[in-house]
């Protein structure tokens, strides 16, 4: 059960440091992708579009080396859910968007949009996170020397 654990925590890990390392090397990509979901008021979208490629890092980072292991799983979740939620409403709503998760993001043309696609493999994530909530013990992690549980 160990090994299940190690490939969702690392592949947790991978999701989150591509997506992350994307977002960051494009900030004013990241700026056009938030601000496409017409959710949030323009500073709200200035502090997401600066924030969010340093947490998905942090989140890598902290995934890879295995260091609270359950809570990252349970912040991963919540982020998860959050994307899930901003483009089940913009498909909702009709608006025409690439969610941007992995770079581009904004606007596209009617028809070009694969919400369904994106909302299943976000789920897919959720699940990597929601094993690692349930069963946080995976190899070559540091929860296992910080913790007499090995990893909570």
């Amino acid at each position: 059960m160990d090994v299940v654990g190690t490939v969702a925590r690392l592949g947790l890990a991978a999701v989150w440091l591509i997506s992350g390392g994307i977002k960051a090397a494009d900030p004013a990509q990241t700026w056009v992708a938030v601000h496409a979901y017409r959710v949030l008021p323009e500073m709200g979208v200035e502090v997401v579009a600066a924030v969010l490629p340093w947490f998905e890092l942090a989140l890598g980072v902290l995934l890879v080396i295995g260091v609270g292991t359950r809570l990252v799983a349970v912040l991963s979740g919540l982020v998860l859910l959050a994307f899930m939620a901003g483009v089940t409403q913009a498909w909702a709503r009709g608006l025409y968007i690439d969610c941007g998760c992995f770079g581009g993001g904004g606007e596209v043309e009617p028809g070009a949009t694969q919400y369904g696609t994106e909302l299943l493999r976000d789920a897919g994530f959720l699940l990597l996170a929601a094993w690692l909530v349930v069963r946080p013990r995976s190899l070559f992690a540091l929860d296992a020397r910080l913790s007499p549980e090995g990893g909570s």
